[in-house]
């Protein structure tokens, strides 16, 4: 099952499990309405006939409990939308990207980059959880606003290839939409666990009540009986809301160990190291540690790489560790160490030679290769991944991990790369910026200048968890400054607006329409994306026309005339480009193979042009890992 099928399936496994998940909340409804009108039957006189109760009062009930589980969803929701940060917060996480402290905190920073790059997706920010036990989790709605966590335990316990086995397992949960599936359980789970909270405070109000001192007898029938009436109510919501969490952990259980074998086998086949995520589950089973003794550990137990929580066989939100090993591992002999951690450390993996030259193209046939590894990246692209990484002056890299630096950079990757423009935009910005970012900007402008092609957005990835720590108005400014730019300096290139495009959606600056269009449907928008790619990769309006039929030829339109097309502007390409995001996920590999068409068609890709491909991909919601050199193929 390919990366768009199974973004397929998680989607309609999440309508499954909300709709599964609406008929507890119902049946729950029902019986709380049920039992509540008994109760005030009993409290109006102890007349029991069912013909008795008004329908104007079971609706009030039935409203009253369905809006009280309705808001609780809501408002967890609502919380959760910021994004993972939210979940890792909760946890006592502490953003490391900015501040690593020693070389264990550096390291697994390094891997998550790493992973990130080849996968094709936004470096997430890494929260370090200050618990001595082996886990970790990944969470978010989205992978632009997802969030890897880690405990200290596991960075100082697990080898480099171990960690590296644990970190794939989470992109996995990134990739496959397990992450969306999480986190939308655990809001749907604090609606229905709202009603036995409520229960517990009228219980306990109603029990204090009947401890204060009575002024006179006047009245104390009837106030006993509103205070027996109050604990009947909160008895029922109790026991009714908390067999409703019952139910709905039960569901999220089942739900949740199936993802992990599906976790476990991706780790295997990104790393294609089998011992390293066996021997960090090994190391788990022999330390018997993998609790999170976080105060909100157990809202999101189905969230981590081990069993976080102590649960029996029936709510255990993960496969028995046992039998997680012995797939990965079928030799294994059942021995977890006894107990006892046998460090092996090993030294990180030592990048490319930062003197190495960069692939300056690729065959034709690599953007399609490149297509068919989405979502399941392979260890070629984390050995790309690597030497990206290596080819990055270090000044630059560690200004991308300052908050500062990281906005410098941005504003230095859309200088362009044509001289005359490139000096005409940084003298408009060294005037018109603030004299900190000012100055930053030039101290890196010479190692800008320098970066090899096809290495910007491999730069920008491992820059946005510093970008998501500057306040909005900076973005606010920067989109200003743009604006201001472009009516002095002209268009900004097609790569420059993709990675402009990627800034925006992955710091929250555009809300992305959601949406299941059929390509059929988005004929226009088809049009203009791959006009604007045959004209980027072509220096003459014929080979460009004829890129366009080319990759045209392969979608289901009627033939349009290149030359009848005109060249699309920004505003028109972000409008398209929110269209085709609503796009059917099946469908989608049928546009990459067109744009992968325009930009084979002449037999050889650019490092610009497969930069710019991936770029618009990532766009499209479409995490592409790098392509690969001939000498990878």
């Amino acid at each position: 099952m390919d990366f768009f099928e199974q973004q397929d399936r998680a989607r309609r496994n999440s309508t499954r499990l909300v709709i599964l998940l609406l008929l507890a909340v119902a049946t729950l409804i029902g019986t709380t309405t049920l039992v509540i009108a008994i109760a005030w039957q009993v409290y109006q006189g102890g007349n029991y006939r069912f013909d008795a109760l008004s329908g104007e009062l079971l609706g009030s009930v039935a409203l009253a409990v369905g809006g009280v589980v309705i808001l609780g969803w809501l408002f967890k929701a609502q919380q959760l939308s910021a994004g993972g940060k939210v979940v890792a917060e909760r946890l006592g996480g502490r953003l490391i990207n900015l501040e690593p402290r020693g070389r264990h905190e550096q390291r697994v920073l390094n891997v998550v980059e790493e992973m990130a790059l080849a996968a094709g997706t936004p470096v997430p920010p890494v929260y370090l959880l200050e618990e001595s036990s082996i886990n970790a989790f990944a969470a978010g709605l989205r992978p632009e606003n997802a969030v890897i966590g880690v405990t200290r335990g596991a960075i100082e316990k697990l080898n480099r290839d171990e960690l590296q086995g644990v970190i794939a397992h989470e992109f996995s949960h990134i990739l496959h939409g397990d992450m969306r599936l999480n986190t939308r359980l655990v809001a749907v789970l604090h609606g229905i666990l709202l009603l036995g909270l409520i229960g517990e405070m009228l219980l306990r109000g109603g029990g204090h009540a009947r401890h204060v001192p009575r002024s006179g007898r006047s009245g104390d029938k009837s106030r006993g009986s509103g205070i027996a009436l109050i604990m009947v109510l909160g008895l029922a919501l109790l026991i009714i809301g908390y067999a409703g969490t019952f139910f709905g952990n039960l569901i999220k259980a089942a739900v949740s160990r199936q993802r992990e074998f599906l976790a476990d086998a991706s780790a295997v086949q990104f790393t294609r190291n089998p011992q390293g995520i066996a021997g960090a589950l090994k190391k788990l089973g022999g330390l018997r540690g993998s609790h999170i003794e976080a105060s909100h550990a157990a809202e999101y137990s189905h969230m981590y790489f081990g069993q976080g929580m102590a649960l029996s066989r029936m709510m255990a939100t993960h496969p028995p560790l046992e039998e997680r090993i012995r797939r990965i591992d079928p030799s294994w002999d059942g021995v977890v160490m006894g107990g006892e951690v046998f460090e092996r450390p090993t030294p990180d993996h030592a990048p490319a030679s930062a003197a190495q030259e960069a692939v300056s193209g690729f065959s034709a046939g690599a953007a399609s290769a490149a297509i068919a590894s989405i979502g399941d990246p392979q260890p070629q692209h984390l050995s790309e991944a690597r030497e990206s990484l290596a080819q990055i002056d270090d000044s630059l890299r560690q200004a991308a991990h300052e908050p500062h630096g990281a906005l410098a950079i941005l504003y230095g990757l859309l200088l362009g790369r044509d001289p005359a423009t490139r000096q005409q935009r940084m003298a408009w910005m060294q005037a018109n910026l603030a004299p900190l970012l000012s100055d930053k900007l030039l101290e890196l402008a010479a190692a800008l200048e320098r970066l090899p092609a096809g290495r910007r957005l491999p730069l920008l990835e491992i820059a946005i968890p510093a970008l998501k720590q500057l306040p909005p108005q900076d973005f606010v400014t920067l989109k200003q400054n743009i604006g201001t730019l472009l009516v002095g300096t002209g268009q900004l290139d097609l790569i420059e607006w993709a990675l402009l495009r990627i800034v925006e959606r992955n710091l929250g600056m555009q809300r992305m329409p959601q949406g299941r269009l059929p390509l059929a449907a988005l004929g226009t928008e088809s049009t203009l994306l791959l006009v604007a790619l045959a004209r980027a990769g072509n220096t003459s309006e014929e080979a460009a026309a004829q890129a366009f039929e080319a990759a045209w030829s392969t979608l289901p339109f009627t033939p349009r005339v290149f030359a009848e097309q005109a060249r699309p502007g920004v505003t028109q390409l972000n409008q398209a480009l929110n269209r085709l995001n609503q796009m059917r996920p099946l469908q989608k590999p049928q546009l990459l193979k067109a744009m992968a068409r325009c930009i084979e068609h002449d037999g050889r890709i650019s490092a610009e042009e497969a930069e710019l491909m991936r770029a618009v991909a990532d766009t499209l919601d479409c995490p592409m890992p790098p392509l690969l050199g001939e000498s990878r193929e």
